[in-house]
């Protein structure tokens, strides 16, 4: 009798969460243009949504201390960005902020 991960497994198909169309998209829809990688709306885009992602995936492995360590790195820069913007330009701050439905 084989185990029953086996038959699961021939099944499992690894998708990228986060890929090059994935990327451009958020740097054209937050950025300039799509390849406007620099900007801190880009870039605070980019780390909104991949925290959202290892939220998720937190959620189902509480014990995954390794992704949950990356999560808090993650948040912290993205807040040490927002505090940047915030310094050099309230107004994108303000909008960047409301854009992503982000609490401050």
């Amino acid at each position: 009798m084989r185990p029953k991960f086996e038959v699961y497994k021939q099944f499992k198909v690894k998708i990228m969460y986060l890929d090059a169309a994935k990327k451009r998209e958020i740097f054209e829809k937050y950025g300039k243009s799509n390849t406007d990688t620099g900007s801190p709306e880009a870039q605070i885009a980019l780390f909104s949504y991949r925290i959202s992602h290892l939220t998720e995936h937190l959620k189902l492995n509480r014990k995954d201390y390794s992704t949950e360590r990356a999560l808090t790195m993650l948040v912290g820069k993205r807040r040490s960005l927002l505090d940047y913007l915030k310094r050099r330009d309230i107004e994108r701050y303000r909008n960047i902020v409301k854009e992503l439905g982000l609490r401050k």
